[in-house]
């Protein structure tokens, strides 16, 4: 078995989902001497409602490791990464892609993990990203499902699949039909189907214990069934035959995946939900019949049911539908499983099943899970990736394709920086969208009659140059002066160049026709908030409760959230510059269209009053 490897597990159930192949071949690998890096599932389908429960299991198993990372057991360390669940839109991969690798990159780094073995179950945009980024020894995938029909949303998934077959160094398949098209894009295809750990269940036998605390006081016999209750199971066979027995008890032990309506209200059938790994050797031992009761689609032709080891382990005789793979398998082993085509036929098989008490058959089924067991297989399975690994690293071979794969990597991830950087450039400087966004900043309301006329100068403000802005302000605010709006003006900044700028202010406001004695300055305030906190001591001097506030389009939230808070005795009317020359846009000097509609100096001006207002909040201004 190998030995002393990196091993990446791209896998297609979570850590702590039903025990299956998945665990049971990276546990052994990890107890071998390898280290494991498990990414549990990052999806085939986009989730619905039935998958709030694996989200929220997600959820926390990200939070009990350290950015999702977390120790099983010595060698094994599971991933549980958080991801845009949209499996097949390429900006969600891309972005998935960035977020698992950089979490990696670092714990690589941190662990000396590298040159990794990388085996894949899952044949997805993001696994084959993944796969493509990182430099590999070997690339192995295990196709352990036709996933192309495994659910509506899944059937995008096949193009991917092939570029993986093409990829992979070497393609394990579990049932003869994978193993037909898994050829048809691969020469490296070989059929290992999923195992049982022979030894736990044999213990389990020879022990024989008394009943388990789930099945003690159920009524006998017992027919009972192993794994997810899935949409795979047929439940109408179920229900008949709880009908024809009804002194009788089915036990499914498991999660519910899917609707069970159907059989929810047939007092004989038991459902135990998800039982711990370590039990379900000796609760299998207590069934008298094992089923397996799938459908006939085109998904369960492809499948080889794992649990008919677990059961045969036991000696236990079972009870299948009439599956390709079960097919295949009586060829190999003298007809040991009870095959059905139909209700009726299934119900008999069972009645058959109960009296099958033939030592000899007993001690065949035995003998084909010794044949089936994960020891032999992850054997035989790490021989071909030894193997592999030999010829794919003799002489210089090696070292050229991963300078290759280095090159390569180092080029697509430039030339998709390049193409989102242009995106994004374009998406802002040429649409709409940023203007957009800032749209929540401007408020406006109509002038009316007030007390006074509250100019908040910009200092350097959103054009970051000093002496612009405060000329449009000033000329607005004599405006409505002029129109009667107010009799008094107040102009607040506390910036200095050269000359106080309220100074100024009133110059200009003074030679446009404001009498001197009908303008109050504050020339103390550095920023928005001590703007309102200084006027508000020179409207309350005065007696006055309602004024006209004007400033930039876009400082006007911000600032009416600082009076509110600080001032709200105070009735302001916000009435900023109807034009502004720094924020004007689509149109040039000379009345030209212009396509495009914002310049770096307007957008840091919007990002200032954003992170402005979250600021003001952390602060408590507003």
């Amino acid at each position: 078995m190998i030995k002393n490897e990196n091993i990446i597990c791209i896998s297609s159930i979570d850590w702590d989902f039903i025990w299956q192949g998945h665990q049971e071949i990276m546990s052994t690998f990890a107890r071998n001497g390898n280290r494991v890096f498990f990414i549990e599932n990052t999806g085939v389908r986009t989730p619905g409602i039935r998958d709030i429960w694996r989200i929220r299991n997600r959820i926390r198993n990200w939070f009990k490791g350290i950015k999702g990372i977390r120790e099983e057991t010595d060698n094994l360390y599971i991933y549980s990464p958080l991801v845009i669940p949209f499996p097949y839109l390429r900006i969600a991969s891309w972005i998935n892609k960035h977020l698992i690798l950089s979490v990696f990159e670092k714990w690589k780094k941190i662990a000396n993990f590298h040159d990794p073995i990388i085996w894949t179950f899952l044949p997805t945009p993001l696994s084959l990203d993944i796969i493509e980024s990182l430099s590999s020894k070997l690339v192995v995938y295990y196709c352990i499902d036709n996933f192309r029909v495994s659910s509506y949303s899944a059937k995008k998934i096949q193009r991917y699949e092939i570029r993986l077959l093409k990829k992979a160094d070497l393609v394990f398949v579990t049932s003869k039909s994978l193993y037909d098209y898994c050829s048809t894009y691969s020469s490296s295809v070989y059929t290992f189907s999923f195992a049982v750990n022979f030894e736990e269940f044999q213990k389990a036998r020879l022990e024989n214990n008394t009943a388990t605390d789930e099945l003690k006081d159920m009524p006998r016999p017992i027919i009972g069934y192993v794994g997810g209750l899935h949409k795979w199971v047929d439940q109408s066979l179920v229900k008949a035959a709880a009908e024809r027995y009804p002194q009788y008890s089915f036990v499914f032990v498991g999660p519910v995946q899917t609707s069970i309506t159907l059989l929810s209200n047939l007092k004989n059938i038991h459902f135990l939900g998800k039982i711990e790994h370590s039990k379900i050797p000796y609760i299998i031992n207590e069934f008298d019949v094992c089923i397996i009761p799938y459908v006939d689609a085109e998904y369960t032709r492809n499948v080889y049911p794992t649990k008919l080891n677990e059961y045969h382990a036991l000696g236990k005789p079972v009870v299948s539908t009439y599956l390709p793979e079960i097919v295949n398998f009586n060829a190999r082993n003298n007809n040991l499983v009870f095959t059905a085509k139909g209700k009726e036929e299934f119900i008999n098989c069972i009645a058959q099943a109960l009296i099958s008490k033939d030592e000899h058959v007993v001690n065949e089924r035995i003998e084909s899970a010794r044949k089936n067991s994960w020891a032999a297989r992850i054997e035989e399975m790490s021989t071909f990736v030894q193997d592999t690994i030999k010829k794919k690293s003799g002489g210089k071979i090696y070292w050229k394709e991963n300078l290759l794969k280095f090159y390569k990597k180092a080029q697509r991830r430039a030339l998709s920086l390049s193409v989102i950087s242009l995106c994004l450039y374009l998406l802002i400087a040429y649409t709409p969208l940023v203007w957009f966004i800032a749209s929540p900043l401007k408020l406006a309301q109509s002038p009316q009659n007030s007390e006074a006329i509250v100019v908040f100068a910009g200092g350097v403000g959103e054009s970051g140059k000093a002496a612009e802005g405060y000329e449009e302000r000033v000329q607005y605010a004599v405006e409505l002066y002029k129109q009667g709006y107010a009799r008094n003006l107040i102009f607040s900044s506390g910036y200095m160049y050269v000359f106080r700028e309220p100074v100024i202010m009133k110059a200009l406001a003074v030679s446009l026709g404001v009498p001197a004695d009908a303008i109050l300055l504050e020339d103390k305030a550095k920023n928005t908030y001590e703007n309102v906190e200084f006027t508000k001591i020179i409207l309350d001097a005065e007696g006055w409760h309602r004024i006209l506030l004007v400033s930039s389009p876009y400082h006007m939230r911000r600032a009416s959230l600082v009076f509110k808070k600080n001032a709200p005795e105070i009735s302001v009317i916000c009435t900023p510059i109807p034009h502004s020359l720094f924020y004007s846009h689509g149109v040039g000097p000379r009345g030209e269209k212009v396509f495009k509609l914002i310049n770096i100096q307007q957008l840091k001006g919007l990002m200032h009053e954003y992170l402005g207002i979250i600021f003001y909040k952390l602060k408590g201004y507003i």
